[in-house]
């Protein structure tokens, strides 16, 4: 079978196209199309054997893009299809899913409905990603479509765990609640480590740290998720790349008072201009602020113990939480490639069974690897995550389940 994956943001597109056979998947393609509707827009196409390609084209909107990749996938001269009947299923990334969805669906004009419905609650994703069905509708209207939602995981939560201390008018009036993000990263990362481990993925406690621009940790207490950094929007929780993270609303009702701003400009300031940013007037880049702290720079060393501090706070509250811990996984760009992270986020917390093994951790870049000591209580994973085959897999046995109805 094969699979298309799509990611559409509000001017991207990211794809995949597997070749799913049994549990054995292959990548065939992938790429992305980049400053789609704006000036200069291009696609950028890597073949399987690593060569990658870049074509330049006026692309206005979401459909023309889609129409490019698929005119990629097919030329003679880039392509690794010979006819778009090939395609048995496209898959797409949707970030927001309310309460309506706890799992992967099959696409149909209800769940597009329900999904428009959940608009209000990510107005800047979900509206690409649905561009993005519609595109493979009109494209490829017979091919059938899966929607896989970032929030789904998270949607075991219990009541306790995912309510705010606010009128419970304004959740059941608006669904103010903590949805959490990253679930298909949370989901990859923590199955796959008790792969690795040879253990029973519905025993284990496991603390899941995705690091990237956005960052998220993940309480997953036997299979479930039972809490998540990320709250009501991806703003809540660590500080990350250009987001705040936790923030006492008293500060920013008083920002909004001192600088005279609404709404809009306040939500700028705290998801674009604030986090590793802010703290550094740097760069939002780990690598960078890495190097200027190396040479010594106080507000880059700053904000790499306020990054590593809040990480090491969830942790202990998740372990708490689950009445400790068993596997303590890293991933995303920072959790994958950055030792210096994973070192100054693991130190001190020996008294939870954390310990892990320096000559493993250091200069270790994007490969899976058990980095703890022989004698930690708790097993410390770096684990690169694939949310793209997760994706690819769910898309999968969906359409596998309809055609055997």
């Amino acid at each position: 079978m094969k699979i298309l994956v799509l990611n559409c943001g509000s001017s991207s597109i990211k794809y995949q196209l597997f070749s799913m056979v049994d549990s054995e998947w292959d990548v065939l393609a992938k790429g992305g199309v980049e400053k789609v509707g704006l000036k200069g827009s291009f696609l950028k196409h890597e073949k399987p054997s690593g060569e990658k390609v870049l074509l330049e084209g006026e692309i206005l909107d979401h459909q023309t893009g889609i129409d490019y990749i698929l005119g990629v996938l097919n030329s003679e001269r880039h392509g690794c299809l010979k006819d778009l009947n090939e395609i048995d299923a496209v898959g797409h990334r949707v970030v927001h899913g309310g309460e309506m969805f706890n799992s992967s669906v099959f696409i149909t004009d209800e769940v597009i409905k329900n999904m428009e419905e959940c608009i209000d609650l990510a107005p800047l994703h979900n509206p690409p990603n649905l561009k993005g069905i519609g595109a493979i509708s009109s494209l490829l209207p017979d091919v059938p479509q899966v929607g896989v939602f970032d929030t789904a995981f998270h949607q075991t939560m219990p009541k306790h765990a995912y309510m705010y201390g606010l009128p419970q008018a304004l959740y059941k009036k608006y669904g103010i609640r903590r949805y959490g993000f990253h679930g298909t990263s949370h989901r990859f990362v923590t199955g796959r480590a008790c792969e690795i481990l040879d253990r029973d993925y519905n025993t284990q406690r496991i603390i899941s740290c995705h690091l990237g621009n956005g960052a998220s940790v993940a309480a997953i207490k036997n299979g479930k998720s039972v809490d998540t950094s990320m709250g009501f929007t991806p703003i809540e929780g660590l500080m990350m790349g250009t987001r705040c993270g936790d923030l006492d609303v008293g500060a920013v009702t008083y920002i909004m008072d001192k600088e005279t701003i609404g709404t809009r400009s306040a939500s700028t300031l705290f998801n674009k201009h604030s986090g590793m940013l802010g703290i550094t007037g740097i760069s939002s880049d780990m690598r960078e602020i890495e190097e200027a702290a190396d040479k010594g720079d106080d507000n880059a060393m700053l904000g790499m113990k306020m990054y590593d501090y809040r990480i090491k706070k969830y942790i202990g509250a998740y372990a708490a939480a689950m009445g400790g811990v068993d596997i303590l996984i890293f991933t995303g760009g920072i959790g994958e490639n950055g030792d210096v992270t994973r070192k100054g986020v693991c130190e001190d917390l020996e008294f939870l069974g954390i310990e892990i093994n320096h000559s493993k951790n250091d200069n270790l870049r994007g490969k899976e690897m058990d980095i703890s000591t022989s004698g930690s209580k708790v097993r410390v994973m770096v684990v690169p995550t694939n949310e793209e085959l997760v994706i690819a897999q769910d898309t999968k046995g969906i359409v596998e389940g309809l055609a055997n109805l």
